[in-house]
C-alpha cells in the first residue's frame, strides 16, 4: 500500500502545481517562469522525470536501475507515507496562501504583493519544506541509494533556489522583506 501511496504523491504534487499554473494563465497571469534567470534550471527537468519514473518503477515493478533498499520496514514504510500526506497537504495551503502571487521561478517583469499570511506567517518557504518532505517520504517507502542521492540533491537545490529568490526579495521588497525575515523562520 505504501508504494502506491508514493506513485500516488507525485501525481497529486504534479496535478496542484499544473492545475495552478493553467488557472492562473487563464487569469493572464504568466506563473511558469522556470528558467527566465538561470538557464541551467533547464537541466532540472530530465532529472525530475527520472526521479518520477524511479518511483513509479518501485511502486508498479517496472524495469527500474536499482531495486535494492537499505532495509525494509512497515513501520518506516508508513512513517514515509504520513510525510509524504504532510508534504501535499502543505503544499495544497501554500498554494491557497500564495493567491495570485504564485509562480514557479523567480517574476522580475511582474512580480506581486509579498505574501505574509497564510502558511507564510510560519515559514517563508513553506512549498519547498512541502517538497523536502515529500523526498524524505518517498526515500522511506523506497529506501535505496538513488532516492537518497535525489533526496540530498533535492534539498540543496531547494536551498540553492530559496537563496536566490530571498536576494531578489529583499532587493525588490526592502524593508518590509527584512521585518517579514526577523519575524519568520525560513523553513521551520
Amino acid at each position: 500500500m505504501p508504494k502506491y501511496f508514493a506513485a500516488l504523491t507525485i501525481i497529486l504534487m504534479l496535478g496542484m502545481v499544473l492545475t495552478r499554473v493553467m488557472l492562473m494563465r487563464r487569469r493572464g497571469i504568466q506563473a511558469m517562469n522556470f528558467g527566465k534567470i538561470d538557464k541551467t534550471d533547464f537541466l532540472i527537468p530530465p532529472f525530475a522525470l527520472f526521479y518520477f519514473y524511479t518511483v513509479l518503477a518501485n511502486a508498479f515493478n517496472l524495469p527500474a536501475v536499482s531495486t535494492q533498499q537499505f532495509l525494509h520496514s512497515e513501520i518506516i514504510s508508513w512513517i514515509g507515507v504520513f510525510l509524504c500526506l504532510a508534504g501535499l497537504l502543505l503544499l495544497l495551503w501554500s498554494l491557497i496562501s500564495f493567491g495570485q502571487s504564485f509562480r514557479v521561478g523567480i517574476d522580475i517583469e511582474h512580480p506581486d504583493k509579498l505574501i505574509t499570511s497564510g502558511v507564510f506567517a510560519f515559514s517563508r518557504n513553506p512549498i519547498y519544506v512541502a517538497f523536502a518532505s515529500i523526498l524524505l517520504g518517498q526515500f522511506l517507502i523506497f529506501p535505496n541509494w538513488i532516492l537518497l542521492v535525489y533526496l540530498g540533491a533535492g534539498i540543496w537545490l531547494f536551498h540553492r533556489q530559496v537563496l536566490r529568490e530571498e536576494d531578489y526579495l529583499k532587493r525588490h521588497y526592502g524593508r518590509e522583506y527584512l521585518e517579514y525575515c526577523n519575524r519568520v523562520r525560513r523553513y521551520l
